[in-house]
């Protein structure tokens, strides 16, 4: 039962940071931006995406080397990581800080447009579903616009995904297949078609869902009660205030964006 659970360390340490970098980062982007349209709300998920790639790809390398240990073994014989931080440091001792930021470039080109879509599918659909603080269907309709936002972004960038895990997988056991990004997907192709792009796609959305919905919705919760109902935004958008619908509030309740 805990092979399903192989390389949760890592995840558990990385996404808090992970998170808060993103809304914190996208918040302030939008209030640099100015205007809440659509166009600025995916600038201001792209350059968060950017800036927490610094966290996200060593945390996925880890996590992949340590669920790929033992592969295929109810106990494995030889275990060569210990633990997440156990599985970095053995990893820079060996190639230094490049391989603990293994991917990063793959990483960098999934995330930027990735988080880019991510915010911009919440922003269009809470405009469009509306979603008022005082609607009793307000957190159904916050879990069904995060959940789409989360599969949309991921099926913008699913093929960068799978050659980023591969490359972060390759050198399990000294053994390195690529040499490039250009030449994994080249060999991925050659042996497996185009298909190779898709490969655990349905994994990947049946955990989007659940995920990016309960993400958007407590973050949104959350802001919305720390700032008052009566003195917060009248919808569920992440952005700043629409003069034309709202009074301008003080600096210290303004609802501005995440």
């Amino acid at each position: 039962m805990f092979g399903l659970y192989k390389g949760i360390g890592s995840p558990m340490m990385g996404l808090t940071f992970i998170n808060a970098i993103v809304f914190g980062v996208q918040g302030n982007a939008m209030r640099y931006l100015g205007q809440d349209t659509p166009m600025n709300q995916f600038l201001a998920g792209a350059a968060a995406g950017t800036i927490q790639c610094v966290i996200c790809c060593p945390m996925e390398l880890a996590k992949t080397r340590m669920q790929m240990q033992g592969t295929g073994e109810k106990k494995s014989k030889r275990k060569l990581y210990k633990n997440s931080l156990d599985c970095l440091a053995r990893i820079y001792k060996r190639e230094g800080l490049s391989g603990v930021n293994r991917g990063m470039v793959t990483t960098l080109i999934r995330e930027t447009p990735g988080f880019g879509v991510y915010f911009l599918a919440y922003d269009v659909l809470t405009r469009s579903i509306g979603c008022e603080p005082d609607d009793p269907y307000m957190i159904p309709k916050l879990l069904f616009a995060g959940g789409m936002s989360g599969i949309a972004s991921w099926l913008s960038t699913y093929p960068v995904d799978v050659i980023k895990s591969r490359l972060q997988a390759d050198g399990v056991g000294g053994v390195y297949q690529y040499t490039s990004i250009a030449d994994c997907v080249r060999q991925s192709v050659r042996r497996e078609g185009l298909r190779v792009f898709t490969r655990g796609l349905t994994s990947t959305l049946l955990r989007a869902f659940p995920v990016n919905a309960a993400t958007f919705a407590t973050v949104t919760l959350v802001l919305l009660y720390a700032r008052g109902v009566e003195e917060g935004p009248k919808d569920c958008e992440l952005g700043p205030p629409n003069t034309a619908h709202h009074t301008q509030l003080p600096q210290q309740t303004q609802a501005s964006s995440l």
